[in-house]
C-alpha cells in the first residue's frame, strides 16, 4: 500500500519539534497539499495545534497503550485519503516508557509504521561535534531508517555551511534545513506545555510566520521526496468492533476548559454505537436532552474556575443526573470539576459539582506524570474489580480529604506503585488517568453498556434541556 510518510524526531525534548511540525504543516497546506498529522505518545495539546495548522484532525500513535496492529490500523485508516502523512515524535527519538526500553518511543512507532525519520537537533554551540551527535543517534538502532537531519538554533550562514559540511561530508546524510532563532515568533506555554489551540488567539498569525520561515529555511521539496520514497505500507485488515443495536446518546463536555480527548478514542466510541452530543460547562445552562451518559474529559478547568462555578444551572443538572443514576465518567480536569471544592494556585476556593467528596487543590509542581497501569478496586461503569487498564496521567493538582471509594490502584508513573487514585460511587467514576478507549476496548464497551442500561425518569424524557 502506497502511503507517503515521514517522521520528525528530536534528539531530546525542547529541541523544537512541535514548532517545526506546525510550520511544515502550515507550509504544506499553503502549497495545497492534503497532509495528515500524527503525534507519537499521549499528548493532547500538540494534536490540537496540528489540527489548526493542517486543517486535518491529528491522531495519537501510542505504542505503550496500543498494540502494533492497532497503531498500523489507525494509521492506514487516516492516511489512505491524504497525500502525505507527517508524524511528530515525542521527547528524544529513543525515549519511551520508564524502564521498558524502546516501548512507547518514537523509534518504536517509526519501525512499526516503516517510516523514514528526520532527526531535529540543536546546533547551538556545535561545530564538528554535530556529526558525532547525529552519528550516535543513527547507529544506536540500525533498524531506524534515519534519512536526514534538520539543525535548529544556528547562528549564521557560516554556521549553517559548516554544519552541512560535516553532516553531509562525514555522515552522508542530507541536511534538510537549518532554522535560525526568530524572537518575532512565539508559542505561549504554561504548566502542561504549549497553550492549547482553543485559547491561543494569536495562533493563526504565528502559523503564517512559521510557514514563511520553513519555506525559506527548510528544503521542503527534498522532505516530500523522502516521504514519497518511504516504501510500501503493510496492509492491515482491522477487526470490526461489536456494535450496539441502537445508538447510545452520550453527552461529552468540550470547550476551552475541557478539551483533552484522544480523537481516536471518541471515534471508537462512535464505532461501538455512541452518538455524541457536545456541551460546554462554561457556556451551556443545561445538559443535552435525552442523553444516557456523561463524559467529562481533561483540560484546564483551573483557568476558568469563576465561570465554571457561576454556571450553577449546569452543575445542578449534573448533580440531578447523578441522583437518577446516569453513568458519569470523568478524567483529570473532569475529576476536579466533580469535587466539592476546587482550590486555585492563588488559594481561592470555588465550588464544584460536589459528586466527589474531596477537595481538588492546584499545586506549584507536577503531582502526576507518566504511563500507568490502573487496576479497578471495585465494580464500576468501566468493568469489574480487578480489570487492569492502561492510561496516562499528567496533572498539577491533587485530591485531599477523600475518605473512601477509591477507584484504582496505579502502577508506574510518578509515585509509589499500588497507590490509590480516583473515586467510584454507583454509576460515577472519576480518575486522574486518561484512557484511550480503542486501546482499552473492554472499558469502552462496559461504559456504553452502562449508558444503554440507564433508566432515568421517563428515559430522561428531555429532562435536561
Amino acid at each position: 500500500m502506497y502511503l507517503p510518510r515521514i517522521c520528525l524526531a528530536g534528539t531530546h525534548s525542547g529541541v523544537g519539534k512541535t514548532t517545526l511540525t506546525l510550520g511544515l504543516l502550515a507550509a504544506l497546506r499553503l502549497r495545497g497539499l492534503n497532509v495528515q498529522p500524527y503525534k507519537v505518545g499521549p499528548d493532547y495539546i500538540d494534536t490540537g495545534l496540528h489540527k489548526v495548522a493542517a486543517g486535518m484532525v491529528s491522531h495519537n500513535l501510542d505504542s505503550w497503550m496500543g498494540s502494533p496492529e492497532a497503531i498500523q490500523s489507525l494509521f492506514q485508516k487516516h492516511s489512505a485519503t491524504s497525500e502525505l502523512s507527517l508524524i511528530e515524535g515525542v521527547m528524544g527519538l529513543y525515549d519511551g516508557a520508564r524502564g521498558q526500553g524502546e516501548v512507547g518511543s518514537t523509534a518504536q512507532v517509526a519501525k512499526i509504521l516503516r517510516t523514514p525519520v528526520v532527526l531535529v537537533f540543536s546546533a547551538k554551540g556545535l561545530a564538528r561535534s554535530a556529526a558525532a551527535l547525529v552519528a550516535g543517534y543513527r547507529h544506536f538502532d540500525p533498524n531506524v531508517n534515519l534519512v536526514g537531519v534538520i539543525a535548529n538554533g544556528v547562528g549564521s550562514q557560516r554556521h549553517v555551511d559548516f554544519i552541512q559540511e560535516v553532516i553531509e561530508g562525514e555522515l552522508g546524510l542530507p541536511l534538510l534545513g537549518a532554522l535560525k532563532e526568530d524572537k518575532g515568533i512565539s508559542m505561549p506555554a504554561r504548566q502542561l506545555g504549549l497553550l492549547p489551540a482553543e485559547e491561543n488567539k494569536d495562533l493563526q498569525q504565528a502559523l503564517i510566520k512559521l510557514a514563511a520561515k520553513v519555506e525559506d529555511e527548510i528544503n521542503i521539496d527534498r522532505l516530500i521526496s523522502l516521504a514519497q520514497g518511504a516504501g510500501d505500507f503493510p496492509l492491515v485488515y482491522p477487526e470490526n468492533p461489536s456494535v450496539f443495536k441502537t445508538k447510545v446518546t452520550l453527552g461529552v463536555a468540550r470547550d476551552k476548559a475541557f478539551n483533552f480527548y484522544y480523537q481516536d478514542s471518541l471515534d471508537y466510541l462512535k464505532e461501538l454505537g455512541a452518538e455524541i452530543h457536545w456541551f460546554s460547562p462554561l457556556e451551556d445552562s443545561h445538559l443535552p436532552a435525552n442523553i444516557k451518559g456523561i463524559y467529562l474529559g481533561g483540560g484546564f478547568p483551573e483557568e476558568f474556575l469563576p465561570t465554571l462555578a457561576a454556571n450553577k444551572a449546569l452543575l445542578a443538572d449534573i448533580k440531578q443526573a447523578a441522583a437518577y443514576g446516569m453513568p458519569i465518567y470523568a478524567e483529570c480536569g473532569g475529576l476536579m470539576y466533580l469535587c466539592k471544592e476546587i482550590h486555585s494556585q492563588s488559594r481561592e476556593v470555588f465550588p464544584g459539582a460536589g459528586l466527589v467528596p474531596a477537595k481538588a487543590i492546584m499545586g506549584k509542581k507536577l503531582a502526576g506524570l507518566g504511563y500507568v497501569k490502573a487496576k479497578l478496586l471495585r465494580k464500576s461503569i468501566l468493568g469489574d474489580a480487578g480489570l487492569e487498564l492502561r492510561g496516562h496521567e499528567f496533572h498539577w493538582s491533587s485530591i485531599s480529604e477523600l475518605q473512601d471509594g477509591q477507584a484504582f490502584t496505579l502502577t508506574g508513573g510518578r509515585g509509589q506503585d499500588n497507590r490509590p487514585d480516583g473515586y467510584i460511587d454507583g454509576n460515577i467514576l472519576a480518575t486522574y488517568v486518561h484512557l484511550h478507549f480503542r486501546y482499552n476496548p473492554r472499558a469502552a464497551e462496559n461504559f456504553l453498556t452502562a449508558c444503554a442500561q440507564y433508566q432515568g425518569p421517563g428515559e430522561n424524557n428531555g429532562q435536561f434541556k
